[in-house]
């Protein structure tokens, strides 16, 4: 390290709880990180033993200072990383990716509270709830409110002093049903107040209190036949009832949980936040986050799980996680369910941040279509245990027809996609009979010894449409040429889509909906397309060849030349003594004329 004594730094760092900060030699903060133990994680960042990525080492050479401060649990440092990485956003920090400013309800600090939404947050008092990633769910909420409860929508000092002053009267929204007239005091504030209590309650997910209370009173009502507020009473119970069965997803026992689930890429991580009261999930976001030194999943859903309860606010004791979380607290408890209501939870965020990246990344990759390629081939790079990116693949099919007009085909993609000037067919010429193996073995070795010779670049990946024995035919021409060693090749079975690998006895299965067997399945019909295409072509010239075997004087070779020449039966019967005399002798000529004119072959074309 330049202009650096780290070890002198580190005799300063206590083996205590806290958050450390890495500053440059502009003495700008670049890097914010929390710790168990200081001392032992800062040190790791300076151990040459420690397996760390490149990113993490251009931090380390711009370390110049190091700060830190203790606190007093682990809980502690990791709140204070999160409001830090938030005030400072430093540069090798994660970048939580937020751009919108969500909305939220409040329940407004003043006599006769008004509820409407906001995206501003001012410190009055007021009550916030929220905030809706789903703006359309913040909205029927809202509707159901107002449908439920009448209450006031002015903006006039309800106090007590101008109420029995007399300086309001009541407005249309009165005379509509949508307010009770407290400006007239025509309702109390116990009694509205009462109505934003219940309100809260809603809010806060905890309707099952709302609805017993409710029913009590409805209950009540009809026993003292006040059939008019027993008719309201139940309006406001159904409403309820009905958004509690749209809201309700999984045990009502299940209370006060927040719910978090990751889903991760090469360089970016989406992280699912569900808070759940009462088994109604009243909170639901995702977030991005940008990757900076290639963190953890579990580096990841800390800081996540961090920011989302500052946000919110929450106050949870049980947290649920895909997997366990490094963090030793007493006042918390993270759960990783395998079975139950809980597990259900949990799967279900899974399935919205796998929802959320797919349309995300989809998004990326129509305005960056090289995004999508580089994805996809690192993708296929991994799947199939290879050592580089399969920029250039190639695929060889085999087809014959009773063993008669064998031919091979070769697709060629690059970068995923199809190369269709690269495509290539071979007229088998050492193979006697339906021998696919030999067949393969043949197309493969004059296909790469023409690679080598004319030094045109090996791909990174062959594909084999077959199982074990075309793999192994294709093998021997691969090692015949010495070049097995330098390219990655598989075989692919059409039965169960079973992908092969040289000298292993047991195939590998991708999932039905991986890119990387799309990719391979697209391939392989693609060759089978290109041979199947050209095999016709040439079934049918030898047809054609054979039945005009039939003209007395005319035999398989003439057959073939005519057909060379002329292009089709067709032409050849349309043609004058003369222009069929430039491929054949007089008098082969006129047996073609007086075959055609007897009517022979008139369908053909």
């Amino acid at each position: 390290m330049n202009n650096f004594d780290y070890r002198a730094a580190l005799k300063n760092i206590p083996h205590k709880p806290g958050v450390y900060q890495y500053w440059n030699e502009e003495k700008e903060l670049i890097y914010i990180g929390k710790a168990k133990d200081l001392r032992n994680r800062v040190t790791s960042y300076f151990n040459k033993d420690t397996n760390v990525n490149a990113k993490t080492r251009v931090l380390v050479s711009k370390i110049r200072n190091i700060t830190f401060t203790i606190v007093d649990t682990e809980i502690d440092a990791w709140l204070l990383e999160n409001s830090l990485i938030k005030k400072h956003q430093p540069r090798y920090n994660v970048m939580l990716k937020d751009d919108k400013t969500y909305p939220w309800i409040i329940i407004k600090n003043e006599s006769f509270p008004r509820i409407f939404w906001t995206r501003r947050i001012v410190k009055d008092g007021s009550k916030y709830l929220g905030p809706y990633a789903s703006v359309s769910m913040m909205h029927a909420i809202l509707g159901l409110i107002k449908e439920t409860y009448p209450l006031r929508t002015c903006n006039l000092a309800l106090t007590r002093q101008n109420i029995d002053a007399g300086k309001f009267k009541v407005c249309l929204e009165y005379q509509l049903g949508n307010c009770k007239g407290p400006c007239q005091n025509y309702q109390s504030e116990d009694d509205y107040d009462n109505s934003i209590e219940e309100i809260t309650d809603i809010l806060n997910g905890k309707i099952g209190g709302v609805l017993r209370r409710m029913k009590s009173e409805l209950t009540n009502a009809i026993g003292s036949m006040n059939y008019e507020l027993a008719h309201r009473l139940k309006r406001k119970f159904d409403l309820l009832e009905n958004y509690q069965s749209k809201s309700t997803v999984v045990n009502s026992s299940i209370t006060d949980v927040d719910v978090f689930s990751i889903a991760s890429e090469e360089k970016i991580a989406f992280v699912n936040f569900l808070k759940v009261m009462n088994g109604t999930i009243i909170q639901t976001q995702t977030i991005e986050l940008k990757k900076r030194l290639d963190e953890s999943d579990e580096e990841l859903l800390e800081l996540a799980i961090g920011e989302f309860r500052t946000r919110y606010n929450s106050t949870s004791k049980e947290i649920i996680v895909p997997f366990k979380i490094d963090l030793d607290d007493d006042a918390l408890k993270f759960t990783v369910p395998k079975l139950g209501e809980k597990r259900k939870l949990l799967d279900l965020s899974q399935k919205n941040v796998q929802f959320f990246k797919k349309e995300r990344i989809d998004q990326y990759e129509k305005l960056n279509p090289e995004i999508r390629t580089e994805r996809l081939l690192t993708q296929m790079m991994k799947d199939l245990r290879m050592n580089q990116l399969p920029r250039h693949i190639e695929c060889f099919d085999n087809s014959n027809f009773q063993g008669k007009y064998p031919v091979s085909a070769i697709v060629v993609f690059r970068d995923g996609r199809p190369s269709k000037k690269d495509y290539r067919h071979f007229n088998v010429k050492t193979v006697v009979g339906p021998d696919d193996f030999a067949t393969m073995e043949e197309a493969v070795l004059r296909r790469y010894r023409r690679v080598l010779d004319e030094d045109t670049g090996l791909p990174q990946l062959i594909v084999i449409d077959g199982g074990k024995g075309q793999l192994s035919s294709a093998m021997k021409s691969l090692k015949l040429l010495g070049i097995e060693k330098q390219v990655t090749i598989i075989g692919i079975a059409k039965r169960l889509e079973e992908l092969y690998y040289p000298g292993d006895q047991y195939p590998m299965y991708l999932d039905k909906k991986s890119e990387t067997l799309k990719v391979i399945q697209q391939l392989r019909d693609e060759a089978h397309r290109f041979g199947i295409t050209f095999h016709r072509k040439k079934r049918d010239k030898g047809t054609l060849a054979t039945e005009l075997e039939l003209i007395e004087g005319i035999g398989k070779t003439t057959a073939e030349k005519l057909l060379k020449y002329f292009k089709s039966v067709k032409k050849i019967r349309e043609a004058n003594e003369e222009t069929l005399m430039e491929v054949v002798n007089t008098k082969q000529a006129k047996a073609i004329l007086d075959y055609f004119n007897s009517g022979g072959l008139e369908t053909q074309n």
